[in-house]
């Protein structure tokens, strides 16, 4: 499950396992490997992996289905637009 949950993550970053491995300084057969269900990451790696997707380490874990957006920094009128978004794919996906 975790494996699946990275690989989708990365996918839709539009990385390749190397890039991804880049960005955590290890090798791409670590990421296969995770991705695979081989091996899984080490606590250290999945607080690296939430950060770097802006996922909750639960996610990551299959804990929780539910994924987050990290609005901070946005001032107001941004934030209400973002929320303005999610509402209409929201009601969009209804139809």
């Amino acid at each position: 499950m975790i494996g699946d949950r990275i690989k989708n993550l990365r996918v839709s970053c539009e990385m390749t396992q190397a890039d991804l491995a880049k960005k955590l300084n290890i090798t791409r057969s670590s990421v296969n490997a995770w991705e695979m269900g081989i091996s899984t990451p080490s606590t250290a790696y999945l607080v690296e992996l939430s950060q770097l997707f802006h996922v909750s380490t639960d996610y990551l874990l299959g804990m929780s289905h539910d994924t987050s957006l990290d609005i901070s920094g946005l001032n107001a009128r941004e934030v209400k637009i973002v929320y303005e978004l999610v509402e209409y794919f929201r009601t969009k996906k209804q139809f």
